[in-house]
């Protein structure tokens, strides 16, 4: 795992058996942080950590709209995932839907809350699994190191927009 550069880290805790919960603070406004959790340029450059090399970032942020990102991993395979937008209230709350492409059947709901508090925003993402195997599954990937990493990135875009 890469040296660790920012102020925090994720914390990862499971509400209920088909959930997964990740809180982050930043140390910026939030509509910084929103920035650069939706604008596709700031995305390609934190999402896939240290993971390897992101190949595609699509965001078409309204309801109704599509995602989908994608990388090639370092051990050189891709890994790709993409959804539809639910809900999408700018600098407040982004809700979708989640498909690791690898696991089409595993759909989550992905709720994302960005809540400022003394000029630092709380990031909060709720995913909700349809089945208690599904989220195992989800933990069990190696989710929670490629999400340290990609945080860090991410408060690294965060400082420079600054």
């Amino acid at each position: 795992m890469a040296a660790k550069t920012g102020s925090s880290r994720a914390v990862v805790t499971l509400p209920a058996d088909t959930q997964i919960q990740i809180t982050r603070e930043f140390d910026a406004p939030r509509h910084l942080v929103y920035r650069a959790w939706t604008t596709p340029e700031l995305i390609t450059r934190w999402w896939a950590g240290d993971r390897g090399e992101v190949t595609s970032i699509e965001v078409d942020l309204r309801p109704g709209g599509k995602w989908r990102y994608a990388m090639r991993a370092n051990p050189g395979f891709e890994v790709a995932f993409h959804g539809e937008h639910l809900e999408v209230v700018e600098n407040e709350r982004v809700v979708r839907t989640e498909i690791f492409e690898m696991a089409p059947d595993a759909e989550a709901v992905s709720t994302t809350t960005f809540t400022e508090s003394g000029g630092k925003t709380t990031v909060t993402i709720l995913v909700q699994h349809t089945s208690k195997e599904h989220r195992d599954a989800h933990l069990n990937s190696g989710m929670e190191d490629g999400l340290q990493e990609a945080m860090d990135h991410l408060e690294q875009v965060i400082a420079s927009l600054r």
